[in-house]
């Protein structure tokens, strides 16, 4: 019965530790037409089919990853962004870095535990779209902008991202002309 109980513990401890944040659940609750990928190890090497030998030592302490794709509409407003990193800052998140890269903000908070970084989030957001990639694990600060430039350069995920980006610009525009009229 002891083993029994012991076994349960480290089973249901590692349930916890391997968890998505619960603000990244909640965003894709509230915005059910999000679109969202998983990644483990083995799937983000399956990315990597050119053996790129800095792109594995990049993804080496990732455990799991979600990438959440939010097209903001009219009811996403800079407040709401406010609040969402609040929200993970809530759940011991630390804002650790903000950026820009290719016209859009990055902000990058990283949760630790006895000086281990347990998670990290990365929250990429420009006029139309929210992006965030909830990881389970690390990646090193400066190599932030490198894996999302990787996952949107990928054949498939970057062409699923680009379809994604399209149909909020042809929504976009469609709105505009409505307006017009």
């Amino acid at each position: 019965m002891k083993y029994l109980v012991i076994i349960f513990v480290f089973l249901f401890s590692a349930l916890v530790a391997f968890g998505q944040s619960k603000t990244t659940e909640n965003l894709q609750k509230k915005y059910s037409d999000s679109f969202s990928l998983f990644f483990y190890q083995n799937t983000l090497r399956m990315i990597n089919q050119s053996g790129n030998k800095e792109f594995d030592e990049l993804i080496k302490d990732i455990e799991k990853m979600k990438f959440l794709m939010v097209d903001k509409k009219e009811q996403f407003k800079a407040a709401d962004y406010s609040k969402l990193k609040g929200e993970y800052i809530s759940e011991t998140f630390e804002e650790v870095m903000t950026t820009r890269y290719e016209g859009r903000n990055l902000d990058i908070l990283m949760k630790e535990k006895a000086g281990k970084t347990q998670g990290m989030v990365v929250l990429v957001n420009d006029s139309t779209s929210l992006y965030v990639l909830d990881v389970v694990g690390s990646i090193a600060l400066d190599k932030v902008t490198t894996l999302y430039k990787t996952l949107d350069q990928s054949t498939d995920i970057g062409q699923r991202i680009k379809s994604f980006a399209d149909r909020n610009s042809k929504r976009k525009d469609s709105d505009k002309q409505v307006d017009d009229h």
